[in-house]
C-alpha cells in the first residue's frame, strides 16, 4: 500500500484522467469510458478515505477541477433519467463516493462543491428515487436492487458530509425541501420492523446485505435531517426557510407508529445465530426511526401553527389504500404502543433494554404534548369537535378521551383484581386536550351530561389525593376550570359540579396548602379558576367555599386568603382576589326570593358573617391598590367594596381597608388617634417612579387615580370611573366622623374637577351625573349613624 505522500502525488494525475474522461464522454458516450470512470473514481475515493495524512489530499484536490468534474459526470451518467439506468449505477456510486469523501470535515471543499451544484445534483437524484414511491404508499419496503440501495445510501452520505457543520449547504438543502424528500424516501426504503416480515429461517441469500443497506439509509437520513436543524448562523435563525420541513412528512412517518403496537413479532430471529451485530443494528434503527419521528412531530406541533392545523386534518395509509387520520394513528400509538418483545431477547443487555424502555415512554410523552397542542389551536375546534352523531357529542376522539379518563379511575377502583395499573399519561392527555377544546357552553355541558356524565369521575379521590401525580392534577383541574367558566351560561354545569361537591374536593386535597406552593403554582391557579367561576354562578358553591365543612381542614376561604397573603405570584394574588369578588356578588346580588328555605337563608347570613372580616375586605382593597395596569381588576374590586359598604358591619371594614398599603396587611396610621377613637388616615399624595407616573400606595390612592384618569399606565373606561363615584356615593352610609372628613377632603376636589371636565363631553354623560351626585350629597351635612 503506498504511503500517504506517494498517494498525494498519484491523485493529481488521477484527477486529470477523470477530467479527460468527462470530456471524452461529452463527445462519445460509451460503456468502456464509463468503466474507466468507475475505476479511476473508485481509486480516488479510496485514497480520500485516509484522514490526517502528512499531505492534505483533500485540500489539493478541492482546488482542482475535480468538483466540477464530479458534477458534470453525474449529469452525464443520468442523462435526465431518474432513477439511473442499471448500467450506470456502478460509476455513479463511485462518483458519489468521491464527493462524499472530498467534503468530509472540509469546509473549503463543501463550498467548492456547492458552488458547482454538486449537492443540488445529488438532491435531484434522490428526488428521482422518491418519485418512484407509489401513491398512496405501500406498507411494503420500496423494491430497489442492491446497486440502487447503495446509490441512495451514498447520496444521503454526500448530503450529510456536505451539510454537517456548514450552514451554506444547509440553507440550500432546506430551500430544496431536502428533509421531506429524505424522510419520504428513507421511510419507504426502511419501514421500521418490516425486516422481521422478510426474514426466513434459514435467511434468504442477500437478506443481510439488503437490510444492512436499508438500515444504513435510515440512519444516515435521520442524521442528515438533524444536521439541517442544527444552524449555527444566528443571523438566519428567523429565516422562514429554516423550518426544515412541514406537515407533508406526516403520511410518511405516522403510519409506522403502529409498527410498535401489538401484535409484535416474536423475540426469536435467525439473525441471533447468523449475524447478531446486524440484529442489534436493525433493532436500534427501528427505535431511532420511532424516536426521531416523535421528536419532529413534537417540535413542529409546538412551534408551527400550520403544522398543528394540518395534523388535525392529515391522512396516512397504515394499510395500502385505506386512509386513516394521522391524529387517530398517533392516539392509537399512545394507547396501544408497547415495547417490542424482541427487546426481551437475552442477547440484549438489561441496561440497554431499560434505557430503550425509558426512551420509548419519552416518545409517548412527546406525542402527547403534540396532541395537546393540536387541541389548543383555536382554528381546529370545528374539526376536532364533531356533532354529526347526537348520541356521541364531539365525535369519536371526544368519546375516546372520555373513556381514557373514566378508564383510569376504573382501573384504580378495581386495582385489587387487575394486574395492569391505570394509565395516567392517557388521562393527562385526555384532560388537557378536552380542556383546550372546550370553548363553548354547549360543549362543556355535553361533557357533564349523559352519555358522558363526567362530573362524578372528575371528582374522584384518585385525582385529588395528595399522592396524585402533579401532571395529572394539572390536567384534571385545567379541564374543570374550562368547564366551569361556562357556569353562568349553562345551569347543568354548576348543578352537576355541586352534586359531586367539587369545591370540597379542592379544599380537602391540599392544593392550596403551603407545602404545595413550591411545585404547584399552575395547579393552584387552576383550582382558583374553578372556585372563581362556580362562586359567580351559584350560592351553593359559595357556601361550600366559605362555610366550614366540619372536618379537620380549614375552610376553602381560609385557605385561599392564606395563599393570597403568602404567594409571590401576581396571578395567584389577583385571581384569588377575584374569587372573593364573586363571593360578594353571589351573596349580595343573587335573588333572595328564589332562595327558598329558611335553612338556606340562614346559610346565606352565616356566610356573610364569615366574609365580613378585616382579612377578607383588606384583600379586596389590596386588589384595587396593586392593579393600576388592569382596569378590569380595579373595577371588580370597586364593585365588591361597594356591595360590602352597604352592610352596617362592612362599611367600617371597607373604610379601614382603604389605606392598607399594597404590600402590607396593616393600614397606614401614622397620625395620632383623635378623641373619638377613629383612626385618621394619611391622605394620598402621588409618589413617583422612574417613568414619572404615580404609584398607588393603597386602594384610596388608586380610586383617586381612577377618578382623575391622568398620568395612569392605562386609560380607565368611563364605566369604571362611574363605579368609583357610586362607591363614594354610598361610602358614608356606615362611615362617619373625622376619618370620613379626611377622605372627603382628599376626594372632593378631584370629584369637582371630574364634574367640570366631563360636563358636555360626549360619552361622559353618566360620569358627569354620577360625580355631580356625589359632590352634591357630600356638600350636605350627613346624619350621624346610630
Amino acid at each position: 500500500m503506498p504511503m500517504a505522500s506517494e498517494a498525494a502525488v498519484e491523485l493529481l494525475p488521477l484527477q486529470q484522467v477523470l477530467h479527460q474522461l468527462c470530456l471524452d464522454i461529452r463527445d462519445a458516450d460509451n460503456d468502456q469510458s464509463w468503466n474507466n470512470v468507475q475505476s479511476v473514481a473508485k481509486e480516488i475515493a479510496n485514497h480520500l478515505r485516509v484522514r490526517n495524512a502528512p499531505v492534505d489530499n483533500h485540500t489539493i484536490l478541492g482546488k482542482t477541477e475535480l468538483p466540477q468534474t464530479l458534477t458534470s459526470l453525474l449529469s452525464l451518467a443520468l442523462r435526465g433519467t431518474y432513477p439511473p439506468n442499471d448500467d450506470r449505477t456502478a460509476p455513479i456510486l463511485e462518483i458519489l463516493r468521491v464527493g462524499a469523501n472530498l467534503c468530509m470535515d472540509h469546509d473549503e471543499n463543501r463550498g467548492a462543491l456547492l458552488e458547482v451544484g454538486f449537492p443540488q445534483s445529488v438532491m435531484s437524484l434522490l428526488e428521482g428515487y422518491a418519485e418512484t414511491v407509489p401513491s398512496p404508499p405501500s406498507p411494503r419496503p420500496l423494491p430497489l436492487p442492491i446497486p440502487h440501495l447503495k446509490i441512495v445510501r451514498t447520496s444521503v452520505g454526500v448530503l450529510l458530509n456536505a451539510s454537517i457543520g456548514y450552514d451554506p449547504v444547509k440553507f440550500r438543502l432546506i430551500s430544496l425541501e431536502a428533509a421531506l424528500t429524505i424522510i419520504k424516501l428513507s421511510s419507504t426504503i426502511y419501514p421500521p420492523t418490516m425486516w422481521t416480515v422478510h426474514q426466513t429461517n434459514p435467511l434468504k441469500a442477500g437478506f443481510i446485505e439488503e437490510w444492512g443497506l436499508r438500515s444504513g439509509i435510515s440512519n444516515w437520513s435521520w442524521r442528515t435531517v438533524s444536521a439541517l436543524k442544527d444552524v449555527q448562523d444566528e443571523n438566519h435563525l428567523s429565516h422562514p426557510g429554516l423550518q426544515i420541513t412541514n406537515s407533508d412528512i406526516l403520511p410518511w412517518i405516522t403510519p409506522h407508529l403502529l409498527k410498535f403496537c401489538p401484535p409484535h413479532p416474536t423475540d426469536a430471529s435467525p439473525l441471533i445465530d447468523t449475524d447478531p451485530d446486524l440484529l442489534d443494528t436493525l433493532v436500534q434503527t427501528d427505535f431511532d426511526f420511532l424516536e426521531e419521528s416523535c421528536t419532529i412531530i413534537e417540535s413542529l406541533s409546538l412551534d408551527v401553527e400550520d403544522f398543528r392545523l394540518d395534523l388535525a386534518r392529515a391522512k396516512c395509509y397504515p394499510e395500502s389504500g385505506k386512509p386513516v387520520s394521522c391524529l387517530t394513528t398517533i392516539l392509537d400509538f399512545v394507547e396501544h404502543g408497547s415495547y417490542p418483545t424482541l427487546w426481551n431477547n437475552s442477547i440484549f443487555e438489561e441496561v440497554e433494554r431499560k434505557n430503550k424502555e425509558k426512551a420509548f415512554d419519552i416518545c409517548k410523552a412527546a406525542l402527547i404534548k403534540a396532541v395537546v397542542e393540536v387541541f389548543a389551536e383555536e382554528k381546529n375546534e370545528e374539526v376536532l369537535w364533531n356533532d354529526s352523531d347526537p348520541e356521541h357529542p364531539g365525535g369519536p376522539i371526544v368519546v375516546r378521551f372520555v373513556q381514557w379518563i373514566k378508564g383510569y379511575v376504573d382501573s384504580l377502583e378495581i386495582e385489587s383484581v387487575q394486574k395492569e395499573p391505570g394509565r395516567d399519561d392517557m388521562a393527562i392527555c385526555a384532560s388537557l386536550s378536552l380542556g383546550n377544546l372546550i370553548r363553548k357552553a354547549p360543549h362543556a355541558a355535553a361533557l357533564l351530561s349523559p352519555p358522558y356524565s363526567l362530573a362524578p369521575v372528575l371528582s374522584s379521590i384518585h385525582f385529588f389525593s395528595p399522592s396524585t401525580d402533579i401532571k395529572l392534577k394539572h390536567g384534571i383541574l385545567g379541564l374543570l376550570k374550562h368547564l366551569s367558566q361556562f357556569s353562568k351560561l349553562s345551569p347543568v354545569i354548576p348543578k352537576t359540579l355541586a352534586d359531586v361537591i367539587i369545591i370540597d374536593c379542592i379544599t380537602t386535597s391540599g392544593i392550596w396548602d403551603e407545602k404545595s406552593d413550591a411545585m404547584a403554582d399552575v395547579i393552584q391557579l387552576s383550582a382558583i379558576g374553578v372556585a372563581k367561576h362556580l362562586c359567580n354562578a351559584s350560592l351553593d358553591h359559595t357556601f361550600a367555599l366559605v362555610l366550614p365543612s366540619g372536618g379537620t381542614h380549614p375552610s376553602g376561604l381560609s385557605q385561599l386568603l392564606a395563599l393570597i397573603k403568602r404567594s409571590e405570584s401576581v396571578s395567584i394574588k389577583s385571581e384569588g382576589s377575584r374569587v372573593l369578588v364573586n363571593i360578594v356578588k353571589s351573596l349580595w346580588v343573587s335573588d333572595r326570593a328564589s332562595d327558598g328555605s329558611e335553612e338556606r337563608q340562614h346559610k346565606r347570613e352565616q356566610t356573610i358573617s364569615l366574609v365580613l372580616t378585616a382579612d377578607f375586605v383588606t384583600t379586596l382593597a389590596t386588589l384595587i391598590g396593586r392593579s393600576n395596569k388592569y382596569p378590569v381588576l380595579v373595577n371588580e374590586g370597586i364593585v365588591a367594596l361597594s356591595l360590602l359598604s352597604t352592610h352596617k358591619l362592612g362599611g367600617p371594614l371597607v373604610f379601614e381597608a382603604l389605606t392598607v398599603p399594597v404590600n402590607s396587611t396593616l393600614p397606614i396610621h401614622t397620625a395620632s388617634l383623635p378623641a373619638n377613637g377613629e383612626p385618621s388616615p394619611i391622605l394620598p399624595t402621588p409618589s413617583s417612579r422612574n417613568d414619572g407616573l404615580p404609584v398607588p400606595r393603597h386602594a384610596l390612592d388608586m380610586l383617586i387615580y381612577v377618578l382623575r384618569n391622568v398620568d395612569n399606565p392605562v386609560n380607565f373606561p368611563v364605566e369604571v370611573r362611574v363605579n368609583a363615584c357610586t362607591f363614594f356615593l354610598q361610602f358614608p352610609r356606615y362611615t362617619s366622623g373625622l376619618s370620613l372628613a379626611k377622605v372627603k377632603e382628599a376626594v372632593l376636589p378631584v370629584l369637582e374637577h371630574v364634574v367640570e371636565d366631563s360636563q358636555d363631553v360626549e360619552g361622559e354623560e353618566k360620569l358627569f351625573k354620577a360625580a355631580t351626585l356625589v359632590v352634591e350629597k357630600w356638600a350636605r351635612k350627613q346624619p350621624q349613624q346610630p
